[in-house]
């Protein structure tokens, strides 16, 4: 399909081949220098001293709430507007998710919220920068220091922004995790990172992701006798490949200049579509909007159009070959969580709300003019039609 537009699409050129080439001859395919380095690139990036590389976002998350010691019989606050990873990875330590509305703005956790849903039982704030949003981060470190909590930032659309401050996105809070998935930033494929300045913590997530080995526990001639095959604790098998983290490298020296690019991309979008009656559009923190790290661009349809219509209209992009999808259904309304959690519908109005009218529209940093503005005037007319259906 020539004239598809697809909803994301990797940035990656001749170097980043070139460096998984060089791994490929290399013969070191795990545990190697380009996980070293890909870690320090990453930490330096956030601010942080420590970086540890994983296999996923995903993993990142459940390493560092193992690390914390949650577990069975705590309660973790976190958000229904997000993908459902971040709430998964609170069920798998055993530990209950509770969820707290978004504030209708930012769709990231409402601090207010949050105080008021802390209990005895809660061991941590798990809070996600919602399309690469850093709003309210500062604001709910400070719930948490004051409940003498850890905040779990859940950076995983977010590296590379700060906030209205200048402080980075996974330098808030005891430990943040970012995600490289191929629409990320930055990918390396499959991937992500936990990030922190506690000594311990890092050390821990690093024997977690290594089958419980020791730290200092390597392969091969080098390592102590005998310690490859000592365990200390249960483990996992979560290690990021040295061919994944030699493509992390290169991305992160592009990071800049990725950015840039995304930056550029949603100016086109906002410049064309600014004003329409009919659309709400993403939001960065005031103050920020030049620091903001654009993951996706999402808009949302205005008050009058529902799940129905905004259904219709992505099927109407998706039939021009224009990539659309909804972006997030709620955590709380999916059929497993109705399973686990019993029926909380109606229990986070704001979140509902704003799940029934997303659109995320495609997005991705080599995306020209020409076609934002295809795709701009596509959503118009079909917007358009849904409107006079209604009417």
């Amino acid at each position: 399909m020539p004239n598809h537009i697809p909803l994301s699409q990797p940035d990656l050129g001749d170097a980043e081949i070139s460096a998984v080439v060089d791994v490929l001859r290399s013969g070191r395919l795990s545990i190697g220098p380009q996980q070293e380095a890909f870690e320090h690139a990453v930490a330096r990036r956030s601010g942080r001293m420590h970086g540890v590389a994983v296999n996923s976002g995903t993993a990142g998350l459940h390493l560092a709430l193992l690390a914390l010691g949650i577990g069975p019989g705590d309660e973790v606050i976190t958000t229904p507007f997000s993908f459902v990873a971040s709430a998964n990875v609170i069920l798998m330590v055993g530990a209950t998710p509770v969820f707290v509305d978004v504030c209708p703005r930012s769709l990231n956790l409402e601090p207010a919220g949050v105080e008021a849903a802390v209990t005895e039982r809660t061991r941590a704030i798990l809070a996600v920068e919602v399309f690469g949003n850093t709003t309210h981060m500062a604001a709910l470190e400070a719930v948490a220091r004051k409940h003498e909590i850890p905040l779990v930032e859940d950076c995983c659309e977010a590296l590379g922004g700060r906030d209205a401050t200048g402080r980075d996105a996974g330098g808030f809070g005891r430990v943040g995790v970012y995600g490289f998935y191929p629409n990320k930033q930055v990918t390396t494929g499959e991937g992500g990172m936990i990030v922190t300045d506690d000594d311990q913590l890092a050390d821990l997530c690093r024997s977690l992701r290594n089958q419980g080995r020791a730290v200092n526990a390597h392969s091969g001639l080098a390592g102590r006798i005998g310690s490859w095959l000592t365990h200390e604790r249960l483990g996992f098998n979560c290690r990021l490949s040295e061919i994944a983290a030699a493509l992390g490298v290169v991305q992160m020296q592009r990071l800049d200049e990725m950015l840039e690019k995304r930056r550029r991309v949603a100016g086109w979008y906002t410049q064309h579509l600014m004003d329409a009656p009919e659309l709400v559009l993403p939001q960065p923190e005031p103050g920020s909007e030049g620091q903001h790290s654009w993951f996706v661009y999402v808009v949302r349809l205005s008050s009058g159009f529902g799940p129905a219509e905004r259904d219709a209209v992505i099927d109407g992009l998706r039939k021009h070959d224009i990539g659309a999808s909804n972006y997030f259904p709620c955590i709380h309304l999916q059929p497993f969580y109705r399973e686990v959690l019993g029926d909380l519908s109606g229990r986070f109005p704001v979140a509902e709300r704003a799940s029934g009218k997303t659109i995320a529209l495609p997005f991705f940093p080599d995306l020209d003019e020409t076609r934002v503005e295809l795709v701009c005037r596509r959503l118009r007319d079909l917007i358009a039609a849904e409107g006079l259906r209604r009417a």
